[in-house]
């Protein structure tokens, strides 16, 4: 009876909101003006478009995946083998400094420092007459992934409806009016790009036709075509050298193809123009309802797969941005639903199989010169974007990625031998569509080394996760490659006698005590990583049953890499030595990769570094720009505190100027860092679902940092490590009330829960101990910290939590309710 009247009372609770109203969708009751970042943001992982929504003069901005600067090309430095005996005694000589002099003279590219993310160009539609208008709205419908636009002029209410569509790869607009005979507009196109040629066919077609620009000495070389055509229902269609004109139509459907002679990061020989084309005719002879339909049906195959419920209040009622403006003061837990499916929906809508990873800024750029270039910062901002893929059931949308981390362990080889001497294979902190492995930017940034151990981590997950061995095999030699390069690279510490990385930096922070220089030997972070990298390659090892000797060596060093440190203030040290400076409030806080996305620091398994990492996140502070609050979230999720993760996303869904230094959110919800990085938006989806449910500490932990203002809720679809997927789970009170899991390989399910459940038809539930016998929830034992004699570490109380342990069978859904 307890159990139905928590039911009944969770069902008055979320009665108000489901996933079928009009709750997910971003609305504003005025246009975006000239403002990028108030325009809306839609996308097939090929193509993207951003949608001003604009009465007399609208804008559409369009993006196409391939379409950058440079062509194939290399970066290494060969110099940089001669340098690297001397900047490694002069790091442990405590000269770093001079180390990173050495390195920007000798180790530093001298060549490309990476091509640039470029717009294809814009659409303009010309509306005259329209300056006076009423009843305006537009909206971004993510359950539909469909951008609407309406308002009204002298008593005809116009619509505007605009999609980028999955199956037919074109964007596909659809402007109609309730009354007859009153759609008249012209169209253009205009470009930033300074190759390329804007004209009207005798097809009454707009094209673009061009090629990317030169850049830092690397010829540009991408071919690009775009094609508008536009379909009229009544009226009259005509052009001149760069214009059509529509005058009197009942509907107009316009169709945009863009293509690029883009193959591979090796191959640019396909032919922009024919592509184009064949995405254009394919679509053209399709009305806008019959390429909509299966464009909502492609999306919604990924999309509703996950639903969350945290209940809605008047809050929800109010324009997007205004919201936006209220959160941090309002109770509006919907606006927190629909962050988080936004984060999805970007995903989705940027990271397509077959095509490129989301960049920096996803699929959606601008700028001839976007900030960073909008290439792939790997020592943290690229695997960000990728940190929802797995968990939140997007695990197909992964592939661009991985597959982007094997082109580098091809390129990467080149980069380890030519520059370091090794073999196997890295790459620095910064790539591009050309798979770029040098260092650029400057040693201060550069110089680490860590790029191919990091990323190839993202193999190790999806495994994890998917529990395919035929995929590991596949991925086993990249694993390998790994391994293989910090075999070679690391080095004796002539004081400490460990292997470390030198130079390697923690990034981008450059401690006083170094002279504000990054270089160093053994950082935390290079530590963590090494360690990830050895026992991923050894675990897969040991699955496939391969390379016994190899795996003794990785075995062997293993035990010689640092420990972490717990330094005088009781803090997680950023370095081996104890020169962390509590007031330091830099953005990376990369040491912490142990607790997320790593799991080498443990509530359960290492509480003193836990209890150190805590006091870590205290000394560098909340506010910040807005991916590091991004990661911060996932952090404070994982230290079990559901209220601090919640005053981070309150910090991050702040609009911008709002943080004294640090960033926020756009009015589309775009992430501040600032400028524009859409990284932030995929750590904080991460981060709430890592707030709901985490399975990387050797159980699956149900509601481990739920904050005190989601005491109801329910969430469904969401993944764990291991093939299990939470089908359902319902809380209230903060107590679970209801839980489905769905096993898909079978085995052992752990779980570890707030308060006490049984088997939905009575059955009790047997208590766990020891290892999970699971193989895929093996956790790896840390080395026991170096702790300062002047650190005070005080274990840090936890809520009480029980652990279940349940025998599944592949396919099978399992059913706890509450006792």
């Amino acid at each position: 009876m307890k159990h139905l009247i928590c039911l009944f009372l969770l069902s008055i609770a979320t009665s108000g909101f489901s996933q079928n109203t009009p709750g997910l969708k971003l609305w504003y009751d005025t246009p975006s003006g000239t403002t990028w970042e108030n325009a809306l943001p839609i996308g097939n992982g090929r193509l993207g478009a951003m949608v001003y929504g604009n009465v007399e003069k609208e804008t559409i901005q369009l993006n196409e995946h391939t379409v950058w600067s440079g062509s194939p090309n290399r970066n290494d430095n060969p110099d940089a083998l001669a340098a690297l005996p001397q900047a490694r005694q002069l790091i442990f000589d405590g000269k770093q400094k001079e180390a990173e002099d050495l390195a920007n003279k000798s180790i530093l590219t001298k060549k490309s420092h990476g091509q640039l993310f470029q717009p294809v160009g814009s659409l303009h539609l010309t509306f005259n007459g329209h300056e006076t208008y009423t009843n305006y709205f537009r909206e971004l419908d993510i359950e539909r992934a469909v951008a609407k636009t309406t308002y009204t002029v002298g008593g005809v209410t116009y619509t505007r409806e605009i999609l980028t569509s999955f199956p037919d790869q074109v964007v596909a607009m659809q402007l109609t009016a309730n009354k007859q005979g009153s759609l008249s507009f012209s169209a253009s196109f205009s470009t930033p790009q300074t190759n390329a040629q804007i004209k009207a066919t005798s097809k009454n077609e707009l094209t673009i036709s061009g090629t990317t620009s030169d850049h830092e000495g690397v010829k540009g070389m991408v071919k690009f075509k775009g094609i508008a055509r536009i379909k009229v229902d009544g009226g009259s269609l005509s052009s001149n050298d760069s214009t059509i004109l529509i005058k009197g139509a009942n509907t107009a459907t316009i169709y945009i193809s863009i293509a690029s002679n883009f193959n591979n990061y090796k191959d640019i020989n396909g032919d922009e123009q024919a592509r184009a084309a064949t995405y254009l005719e394919k679509a053209y002879g399709k009305s806008y309802k019959a390429i909509l339909s299966p464009h909502i049906a492609a999306y919604q195959k990924y999309f509703n797969r996950v639903t969350l419920d945290l209940g809605t209040t008047e809050a929800a009622k109010l324009p997007t941005d205004q919201r936006l403006k209220n959160f941090r003061t309002a109770n509006d837990p919907q606006l927190v639903t629909l962050y988080y499916q936004y984060g999805r929906y970007l995903l989705i809508s940027s990271s397509q199989p077959g095509g490129q990873p989301a960049n920096l800024q996803g699929i959606w750029n601008h700028r001839m010169k976007p900030p960073w270039d909008s290439k792939y910062t790997i020592n943290i901002n690229a695997q960000m974007n990728y940190w929802p893929a797995e968990k939140t059931n997007l695990s197909e949308l992964h592939e661009p990625f991985l597959r982007m981390v094997k082109e580098l362990s091809e390129a990467g080889q080149e980069t380890a031998r030519v520059m370091y001497g090794t073999r196997g294979w890295m790459a620095h902190h910064n790539t591009d569509i050309w798979r770029i492995t040098g260092p650029i930017d400057g040693a201060l940034w550069g110089m680490w080394v860590a790029g191919g151990g990091w990323t190839s981590q993202h193999l190790w997950e999806h495994y994890l996760y998917n529990g395919d061995k035929k995929f590991l095999a596949s991925v086993y030699p990249i694993l390998k490659g790994a391994a293989t390069f910090y075999v070679d690279y690391l080095v004796e510490h002539p004081k400490y006698k460990w292997l470390v990385v030198t130079p390697g930096t923690s990034p981008e922070n450059a401690p006083k005590a170094h002279g504000e220089s990054s270089l160093d030997a053994g950082t935390t972070m290079d530590n963590q990583i090494a360690f990830d990298v050895f026992s991923t390659m050894i675990r897969a090892a040991e699955i496939l049953k391969q390379d016994a000797a190899f795996i003794d060596t990785l075995k062997q060093m293993l035990s010689q890499l640092p420990p972490m440190h717990i330094g005088q203030y009781g803090q997680l040290q950023e370095w081996l030595e104890d020169i962390d400076d509590p007031k330091d409030n830099h953005r990376h806080i990369s040491h912490l990769y142990g607790l997320f996305p790593s799991n080498q620091i443990s509530a359960y398994r290492t509480p003193e570094l836990f209890s150190a990492a805590k006091t870590t996140l205290i000394h560098r502070g909340d506010v910040s720009t807005g991916w590091s609050m991004g990661w911060k979230v996932n952090w404070w999720a994982r230290m079990q505190d559901g209220n601090h993760a919640y005053q981070l996303i309150q910090n991050q869904l702040t609009p911008l100027g709002t943080n004294p230094g640090g960033g926020g959110t756009y009015n589309n919800l775009f992430d501040a860092h600032p400028p524009f990085q859409i990284d932030g938006n995929f750590g904080c989806t991460s981060g709430i679902t890592e707030m709901l449910m985490q399975s990387a500490d050797g159980a699956i932990h149900l509601l481990p940092a739920l904050p005190d203002v989601w005491p109801t809720g329910s969430i469904s679809g969401i993944r764990a490590q291991g093939g299990f997927e939470v089908v359902t789970m319902q809380w209230n009170g903060a107590k679970l009330t209801k839980v489905e899991i769905k096993s898909t390989l079978g085995g052992n399910l752990r779980l570890r829960v707030p308060n006490a459940l049984q088997l939905s038809k009575g059955g009790a539930l047997k208590n766990a101990s020891g290892q999970n016998p699971n193989p895929f929830y093996f956790t790896e034992s840390t080395p026991a910290p170096v702790i300062s004699d002047k650190a005070n570490v005080t274990a840090l109380r936890l809520k009480e939590t029980l652990l279940y342990d349940i025998p599944t069978q592949p396919g099978k859904v399992y059913t706890l309710i509450a006792q």
